[in-house]
């Protein structure tokens, strides 16, 4: 296409320039305020951070909570994936409509419509008084279960989607010779569906993961200031405390964590593949 490399570097050069001015500078200077401290570079502010109950609370129920969000979604958009792949074409570009149909709502609007669901006067809880179950409405927001059925909804149509995408590209017969060769179902996912759609998997799984640990509008609206994530931590230091150096330092971990977890899946997907 291009005559030489030097021509196309060329013609990619401003939209370098710009990234670079636009978003990797400001994140650069963002992010080294947590090195800094008394002219010098040093890791005091990060020994600091996890030396605080709260701040090591945080960032293990935010682990956690990204961790198990993943977890369900894989289980979940493997089942849905399955499903979708084997309907008719026309079933199938419907379902798909339904799955991303999610993805073009405000993450605010179907975060809060949660609310009317899980409030002391919601649908659940009138569910769960109506049929006896609790003489009292249940206290299911401000909850870490609330969060993860918010992070989980918002997430989840973005691992299925890429389940999909990776089933599709998997070769039609490997599943019925699997089968004519005595696998049981077990086995052929385990062995034959799973290495053929590990690249989908990191995918979705990446997507997920790293969704959940830097959304902010999820856990702020359904678990407030009782289930605080590092996002809302991080919206605290700087609206409340004016520390930016707090603020940089869990912008750095979020950012450490979001490429760890695509390195590790990569990792666990090529060793399984190897075996």
């Amino acid at each position: 296409m291009f005559q030489n490399r030097a021509e196309a570097l060329a013609l990619a050069l401003p939209a370098a320039v710009f990234a670079t001015l636009v978003f990797l500078l400001p994140v650069a200077i963002l992010l080294s305020e947590g090195f800094r401290a008394g002219g010098g570079w040093t890791l005091s502010a990060y020994t600091d951070f996890f030396s605080g109950t709260l701040n090591r609370t945080v960032f293990l129920r935010s682990f956690r909570l990204g961790l198990e969000v993943t977890a369900v979604s894989a289980v979940i958009g493997y089942a849905a994936a399955f499903a979708i792949v084997n309907l008719p074409a026309k079933g199938k570009g419907r379902m798909i409509g339904l799955v991303t149909l999610p993805l073009m709502i405000s993450p605010v609007a179907r975060t809060y419509a949660w609310i009317v669901i899980l409030g002391r006067t919601g649908i659940v809880n009138q569910a769960i008084t109506g049929l006896g179950f609790s003489a009292e409405p249940l206290r299911l927001l401000f909850t870490e279960t609330a969060v993860f059925i918010g992070l989980l909804q918002l997430f989840l149509p973005l691992m299925i989607l890429s389940l999909i995408s990776a089933l599709e590209n998997m070769p039609k017969d490997a599943i019925p010779a699997a089968r004519v060769l005595g696998a049981n179902w077990f086995q052929v996912f385990w062995k034959v569906v799973l290495p053929l759609t590990r690249e989908g998997l990191v995918i979705g799984g990446t997507l997920v993961f790293t969704g959940s640990l830097t959304a902010y509008i999820t856990p702020a609206v359904l678990g407030g200031s009782k289930v605080l994530m590092l996002e809302t931590l991080m919206y605290q230091q700087v609206s409340v405390a004016n520390d930016f150096v707090s603020a940089s330092v869990i912008a750095f971990i979020l950012i450490v964590m979001s490429f760890a977890a695509n390195i590790l899946l990569k990792r666990l997907a090529t060793a399984r593949n190897r075996r």
